[in-house]
């Protein structure tokens, strides 16, 4: 019998991502303090950290262009709750920025993910090559539209709450995408349909910021599982921005007291399935 003690294997963990050792730590194959510290935007090193490849400067600065586009868009639910919930628990600024971004979903920030998924499954349902041009485009996107409507389904990404009339963001990220040389097929589809669909809906709704952004990133070949993440990564700074004038000019209370001073005594009503 063997006096040696008996060698365990060890479980491993491989990563890409980051690694410490006692005098040095490495992210992306890289030396975070010497070749990322001051060298590598944060959203540059977003990009990197999801893609698991460094972006171009025309890949960074599409995706920056979207993360500026989603950062804050006003007293949406996920900027008032987040404001809500600082004034009930001011020690959990996590809580309050979690109760925020747990509010991203079909109707706000979410659409970012469902107008690239749509887009992606209308793209690889295509029989023969993409469209060479316009026509091509518009009717494929005409194809669609007709689809959805004798389905009885909204499309993702048409349509705005606010901006009837047209959303700002929208033109200006085809314009970032094209002078980038990343105006790809879904973005491609997206502003086909913002063209033909009055023809089968008998209105004009416009393209929205969300689903612009949805339909670039899913150009910039970034997983479609992550597209709502970078919608919230987004979002996390403008909710942070919303804490930081809740400091200052403090609104979140008169909320409160607007709902729970106004509020009126009903009859109990039955649910009915």
């Amino acid at each position: 019998m063997s006096d040696r003690p008996e060698m365990i294997e060890r479980p491993s963990y491989p990563t890409a991502l980051g690694a410490s050792s006692l005098k040095s730590i490495t992210l992306l194959g890289c030396d975070l303090a010497e070749d990322v510290m001051g060298k590598v935007g944060f959203g540059e090193l977003a990009f990197w950290l999801a893609a698991q490849r460094r972006p171009t400067p025309g890949e960074t600065r599409v995706f920056e262009a979207v993360l500026a586009a989603l950062a804050d868009h006003g007293f949406t639910p996920t900027a008032i709750v987040t404001r809500l919930t600082y004034l009930s628990a001011p020690d959990s600024i996590q809580g309050a920025l979690a109760a925020g971004l747990l509010g991203g979903g079909s109707r706000f920030l979410g659409v970012t993910e469902d107008s690239g998924r749509f887009l992606h499954d209308v793209l690889a349902a295509h029989d023969g090559p993409l469209p060479p041009d316009d026509a091509g485009w518009d009717a494929l996107a005409l194809e669609t539209v007709r689809a959805r409507r004798q389905e009885r389904r909204f499309i993702p990404g048409l349509g705005h709450h606010v901006h009837k009339e047209g959303d700002p963001r929208t033109p200006r990220l085809l314009e970032i995408a094209a002078e980038e040389n990343l105006f790809g097929p879904h973005l491609s589809l997206f502003a086909a349909i913002g063209r033909v669909h009055p023809q089968v809906l008998g209105r004009t709704l416009p393209l929205n910021g969300a689903g612009v952004c949805g339909a670039a990133l899913a150009d910039l070949g970034l997983p479609l599982e992550l597209l709502r993440g970078f919608a919230l990564l987004a979002r996390t700074a403008g909710l942070i921005g919303q804490l930081a004038e809740e400091l200052r000019r403090p609104v979140a209370n008169e909320i409160f007291l607007s709902v729970d001073l106004n509020n009126r005594s009903v009859d109990p009503e039955p649910y009915t399935p």
